[in-house]
C-alpha cells in the first residue's frame, strides 16, 4: 500500500507551508495531493507557488496531484479551476463535478484524474461512471463503513486504484458563509485572512468542555482525529492501494512514520499498540466511528475517546 498525504486543509503563512513541503520530502510519503481546496481568499500561495513546491516535490520521487477546490461560488474560481486542469504535468484531484467536467473535456483528450472524497461514490455503479469518464483513482467518501466499501470494492472497475482517509480531522460541510470570519463579527469579504490565526482550525466546545466541531474558514471539521491505524491489516486485506493522511501544523512526520511502519509487510501491531503511538501526535481525541457503521465521533476498539 501507499501512503499519500491529502491537500492542506488549513491557512498557513507562506514560509511555513513551504518549510511543511520540504520536510515532507524526506518522509516516505508516496503520493502528495497540493493546492487550496477550502477557500479562495487564502491567497498566501498562488497557483505557480503551488506548480513551484509540485516540481520539488516531484524531484524528490513524490507523485504529485493537484487538488481543486470543493465549493466553487464565482468565476474567479472557476477560471482558476480551468487552469489546474489546463496544465499537463501534474495529476489532478477532481472534487466537485465541475472538475471532473473540465478534465474530460480537456483538448488532449480526457485525461486520468483522481476522483476525490467529496464526489460522493457510494456504490460499484457510480464507480463504473466515473472510471468511464477517466479517473484512476477514488477516495471513499469519509463516512462509508468497512462493511459498504467492501461491498463497492467487489465490484470495482478493473484497473481503478481505491484510496481511504485514514487520519485527519474529517472535512464534514462546506458553506458559503465563512464561520471564522464570524466568530470575529467579521463579513466574509473582509474577514482579515482570519484563518492564519488557527492553525488547525478553531476549535468549539461544549459547556462539559468536549471537542464539538473545529471552524476552518468556510469548512466545518469534526473536532475529534479520524484514524484507522488499528485497521490498516483490513484495509489491506480489502485492496485499499493507497491510505490518505491529513495534514496537521504539528507531530505530522511521527504520524507519516508510523502509518508508514503500520503499511510495511508483514506488520501486525494491535489496536492497543497502534493507538499509543499515535496518542502524543492527536491534537484532540481519536474516533473511528463511521468505520464500524457507528456514529462518527465514537472511537471502536481499545482506546476509547474521552474528554479533555
Amino acid at each position: 500500500m501507499k501512503l499519500s498525504l491529502g491537500p492542506l486543509l488549513y491557512y498557513w503563512p507562506r514560509e511555513t507551508t513551504f518549510a511543511f513541503y520540504e520536510a515532507v520530502a524526506a518522509t516516505p510519503i508516496d503520493v502528495v495531493y497540493l493546492g487550496e481546496t477550502v477557500c479562495s481568499r487564502r491567497h498566501e500561495l498562488r497557483l505557480p507557488d503551488w506548480l513551484a513546491l509540485a516540481g520539488m516535490l516531484q524531484e524528490a520521487g513524490k507523485d504529485v496531484v493537484l487538488s481543486t477546490q470543493v465549493l466553487i461560488e464565482s468565476g474567479t474560481e472557476v477560471a482558476a479551476l480551468h487552469k489546474i486542469a489546463a496544465q499537463d504535468e501534474f495529476a489532478v484531484e477532481a472534487n466537485d463535478m465541475g472538475a471532473v467536467h473540465c478534465l474530460t473535456r480537456h483538448p488532449g483528450g480526457p485525461r486520468g484524474f483522481v476522483a476525490g472524497p467529496h464526489l460522493n461514490l457510494y456504490n460499484a455503479d457510480a464507480l463504473r461512471w466515473m472510471a468511464g469518464l477517466g479517473a484512476r483513482r477514488w477516495v471513499m467518501p469519509l463516512e462509508m463503513s468497512q462493511q459498504a466499501l467492501a461491498t463497492v470494492l467487489a465490484e470495482r472497475p478493473e484497473g481503478l486504484e481505491t484510496e481511504v482517509f485514514v487520519y485527519g480531522r474529517m472535512p464534514l460541510a462546506h458553506s458559503a458563509r465563512c464561520f471564522t470570519a464570524r466568530h470575529r463579527n467579521l463579513p466574509k469579504d473582509d474577514c482579515q485572512f482570519s484563518c492564519l490565526q488557527h492553525p488547525d482550525g478553531l476549535p468549539l466546545r461544549t459547556r462539559e468542555n468536549e471537542g464539538f466541531l473545529v471552524l476552518n474558514g468556510t469548512q466545518t471539521q469534526s473536532a475529534r482525529v479520524y484514524s484507522l491505524a488499528g485497521e490498516v491489516a483490513a484495509l489491506r486485506a480489502l485492496g485499499v492501494d493507497v491510505l490518505r493522511l491529513s495534514p496537521q501544523s504539528r507531530h505530522m512526520e511521527d504520524v507519516i512514520a508510523v502509518f508508514d511502519e503500520l503499511r510495511s509487510p508483514g506488520a501486525q501491531p494491535s489496536d492497543g499498540a497502534a493507538a499509543q503511538r499515535l496518542q502524543p501526535c492527536l491534537p484532540d481525541q481519536p474516533c473511528n466511528g463511521y468505520w464500524f457503521g457507528r456514529p462518527g465521533l465514537e472511537q471502536a476498539g481499545a482506546l476509547a475517546a474521552q474528554p479533555r
